[in-house]
């Protein structure tokens, strides 16, 4: 009974999709993205005689998760073409060409006649889902198929479906019968194979999370920015990555009233000129855009200016090499944004009050490498302790990536131990 509403569910939210795809850009990509997937992916597909495998990931923040892993594959694996998905259109349409896959492109929405096709079609033999995504007609589909189905990265609370209370018990079944699908799930925590067992799911592995070991390589090929190192100009630095109009209702007063000698860097979470322009208004301070330094309209130089605004994509993960402090932003809405990349330069970190279901926010914040606030006055007291000794935070922020590197590696045994079974059969 539960099954036939999870289909009508994924077939009206495809809908909905449909009828505001005229209106939204990103719903119009989702739609225009999946259209005639079937000869899409015959086109992609028309040649090839290798066998493939097929790595599935939700947006971009799980491709980087998963990039690790898909690369330990290809050098591992070499006979093997790797074909990657997107659910969403800020994944696809950032990596479309990413080089690590041999063909990418949008999953088709779940229902049964799609999974079943695609599955079919592309006959994978191995699948492999990054950390959030449980599709019940493909997961099906892959194990009725006899392809190895493995999870990695996952993290698992109490709240979860899989785990809840329903009164119905044909969706309480229907949920955690997602999960058997599976034929190994490798977790981030503790607490995640505790409640996997709790409902019978033994095939389980605690692996770590990927994300430090893609941390560690984008922190090893890390670009120089000059005209950052121009515009700090020896001073303390505070790196504002992803910044959405909460964080900066926060940090805006904070920084007007800070008295003591501070650069900014901003990088907006999205791009959007007037949103920039009202931010430099409310800001007291002199600021200026980095397009601006980059056309020699304004000077890096300029030790007046004391707040540079990020308005091109692709810096942040290297700009947080010259800060002293990191504030991330997404905490005051939905959920924090990624951390880690700015942990692993060693620096003490600041966000808002939603990052509970983020572990490594959670252990940063019991470490003391992490600073979690509600209000400006939260973030100007904890902020001027840690400028007047930020050393002990940042050593437990670059410990704590370097302890916690080495989750990719767990994987490849996984599969290791899978491909020498099935050679042997």
């Amino acid at each position: 009974m539960f099954s036939p509403l999870y289909n009508t569910s994924i077939r009206l939210y495809a809908g909905l999709l449909r009828l505001v795809a005229p209106f939204n850009p990103k719903a119009r990509q989702w739609v225009v993205g999946r259209q005639d997937w079937r000869a899409q992916l015959a086109q992609k597909l028309a040649g090839n005689t290798a066998s493939l495998v097929w790595f599935h990931a939700a947006s971009l923040g799980e491709f980087e998760q998963g990039r690790p892993v898909i690369e330990a594959f290809r050098a591992q694996y070499p006979a093997y073409k790797v074909l990657l998905t997107f659910f969403s259109p800020s994944g696809y349409e950032v990596r479309k060409n990413y080089a690590g896959a041999d063909f990418i492109l949008y999953l088709p929405a779940d229902t049964p006649a799609n999974a079943r096709d695609f599955v079919r079609f592309v006959q994978p033999k191995m699948a492999f889902f990054i950390k959030y995504e449980f599709w019940a007609n493909y997961l099906h589909e892959l194990r009725t198929a006899g392809v190895p189905t493995l999870s990695f990265s996952a993290i698992f609370r109490p709240s979860q479906l899989f785990f809840k209370s329903w009164g119905v018990e044909s969706a309480q079944r229907f949920y955690q019968k997602i999960l058997t699908c599976f034929d190994h799930i490798l977790v981030q925590n503790e607490e995640s194979v505790q409640l996997l067992r709790q409902i019978g799911i033994t095939n389980v592995t605690r692996a770590g999370d990927t994300r430090f070991d893609r941390v560690a390589q984008v922190a090893a090929a890390r670009k120089a920015i000059p005209l950052a190192a121009t515009f700090k100009a020896g001073q303390p630095l505070l790196v504002v990555g992803s910044a959405w109009q909460a964080d900066m209702q926060v940090l805006i007063p904070f920084l007007n009233a800070f008295e003591q000698p501070l650069k900014v860097i901003v990088a907006p979470h999205e791009i959007h000129e007037d949103e920039i322009e009202r931010w430099r208004v409310q800001l007291k301070r002199p600021s200026v855009r980095y397009s601006a330094l980059l056309n020699q309209t304004a000077d890096a130089a300029d030790n007046t200016v004391q707040t540079l605004f990020i308005d091109n994509i692709g810096l942040l993960s290297s700009l947080y090499q010259y800060g002293e402090f990191a504030y991330i932003g997404g905490a005051f809405g939905k959920g924090l944004h990624n951390i880690l990349e700015a942990a692993t330069f060693g620096v003490p970190i600041f966000f808002g009050p939603n990052y509970r279901k983020f572990q490594e926010a959670v252990d940063l914040v019991a470490e003391g490498g992490a600073f979690s606030v509600t209000d400006t006055p939260t973030l100007t007291e904890v902020f001027a302790r840690q400028y007047a000794n930020p050393s002990q935070a940042a050593q437990i922020s670059r410990a704590y990536v370097e302890r916690n590197i080495g989750a990719t590696a767990k994987v490849m045994e996984v599969v290791a131990t899978i491909m020498r079974k099935r050679a042997n059969e």
